[in-house]
């Protein structure tokens, strides 16, 4: 269930991202549940192993190259996803910040309990 809920989360703010910056569009529902889903994918395979291999870089910018990794992940997401459209790398690099933001917003919004898990 907790799944679940933090799947809708991330379409939510995936929806939200999309209203909010400019060069980002998702069509509808349908599209942002499956765009949260890729992104969600990228994440957790190709974005940790960038992660991992650009670490050196991340420590000299201060964490800032984290973003550009997200912005990166977000347009392979696009590339995945029809109905979900970034338009540019620098909406992309908009649109990583705003959804990390708008992300944690949500995510503190849950009970402490479902936080926890």
């Amino acid at each position: 269930m907790r799944l679940m809920l933090n799947w809708i989360l991330s379409a939510v703010a995936v929806w939200v991202v999309a209203q909010v910056v400019p060069g980002i569009s998702v069509r509808g529902p349908v599209a942002a549940l499956i765009a949260a889903l890729v992104i969600g994918l990228v994440n957790a395979t190709l974005g940790t192993l960038l992660k991992i291999i650009t670490f050196p870089l991340t420590l000299l910018t201060l964490g800032l190259f984290w973003f550009v990794i997200n912005a990166l992940m977000l347009e392979l997401a696009s590339a995945l996803v029809q109905g979900f459209q970034v338009h540019g790398f620098f909406a992309a690099f908009v649109g990583a910040i705003v959804l990390s933001l708008v992300n944690m917003v949500l995510k503190a919004l849950l009970p402490a309990g479902d936080r926890d898990k």
